[in-house]
């Protein structure tokens, strides 16, 4: 349809915009920049980030990925600044105030007042010419040629512009501090991410049941450890509690397609030996990455003196949101 096609045709080319404009804020990057970051590494005090309009929007996500990464961050809406909120800014913060014009009614009320409290500026400006440009201690240059609107009007290319030298200001720091996935997981404790990144064995297998039989123990009750445990496996221990072998619920069906005699055999007779393993004080998602470079859907755990102490199952993985 002629319509499906000028749809896409206006998407493609609203996203080919963006890309290029995004890419030539490699040539707009200086010394301003590198000076930006190195003062805000060296600062006591917070980022404060401030806008108005969609510039505001944006402010919002640069202050929660710089939170997220190591640098204590604060948003500031610019017009709230000016009718008390400046009372935000401490006297070893450093601001960010993002405009694409840079001369709003409210950045020329608000750029005087910090410079007075003796705070730096850093700007986000598409004009480095503009007030905000000429006043700011550091200047980061997000000139786009044009907006993604086709009346070159909506804040879009140049928001985007806005977010992604953001992006850059955080990743920059971060990478800076040396901060690392653990320092991550500190800051995203809740939902499947923060569990890939703190959740371990130990915690998978607190509720779970520990099933286990030893080498000379009829089928019978192999077959009754397995039901009763609910976890689709036993592991084969010796008296000393290390594993010597596991026996899955699918060798139990393989051994009845073989024969119906089960009394005659004991667990040593169908258990897999040397079988898979994982450390209680592994992370969770090392486990899931065992399960799946094997093909298995359990793992047995032991502990630091190579003790059994339980079952991963791939449900448990499942359950906490991490596979």
């Amino acid at each position: 349809m002629k319509e499906t096609s000028a749809i896409l045709a206006t998407a493609q080319e609203t996203i080919m915009l963006q890309s290029n404009a995004i890419a030539n804020l490699t040539n707009l990057l200086d010394n301003s920049f590198v000076e930006a970051v190195k003062f805000i590494l060296n600062s006591d005090g917070r980022v404060i980030v401030t806008g108005i309009g969609k510039s505001a929007n944006i402010a919002n996500k640069i202050v929660a990925t710089m939170n997220s990464t190591g640098t204590p961050a604060v948003f500031m809406h610019a017009a709230d600044a000016i009718h008390g909120d400046l009372g935000n800014v401490q006297q070893n913060d450093v601001v960010i105030c993002i405009s694409k014009s840079g001369n709003t009614p409210e950045i020329k009320v608000l750029v005087p007042l910090i410079k007075n409290s003796n705070n730096k500026i850093i700007a986000i400006t598409g004009n480095p010419d503009s007030f905000l440009g000429k006043n700011a201690d550091f200047l980061l240059n997000s000139f786009v040629e044009k907006e993604a609107c086709p009346n070159n009007l909506a804040p879009t290319t140049s928001t985007t512009a806005q977010l992604v030298l953001g992006d850059a200001l955080a990743v920059c720091l971060l990478e800076l501090r040396g901060f690392t996935s653990k320092d991550f997981a500190k800051y995203h404790p809740g939902g499947a991410l923060g569990k890939r990144l703190y959740l371990r064995v130990s915690d998978l297998i607190s509720k779970n049941e520990i099933p286990k039989v030893l080498a000379t123990d009829s089928v019978s009750k192999v077959i009754v450890e397995i039901s009763e445990k609910r976890l689709g496996v036993t592991a084969v221990v010796n008296n000393d509690n290390n594993i010597i072998g596991i026996i899955t619920d699918g060798d139990i069906r393989r051994m009845l397609n073989k024969t119906t005699k089960i009394d005659e055999l004991t667990a040593d007779d169908i258990m897999s030996k040397n079988p898979k393993t994982i450390d209680v004080d592994a992370m969770a998602v090392d486990a899931l990455d065992t399960l799946e470079n094997n093909n298995i859907t359990q793992i047995l755990v032991t502990d630091t003196n190579q003790n059994y102490v339980g079952v991963v199952h791939l449900h448990d993985l499942i359950k906490e949101g991490i596979f």
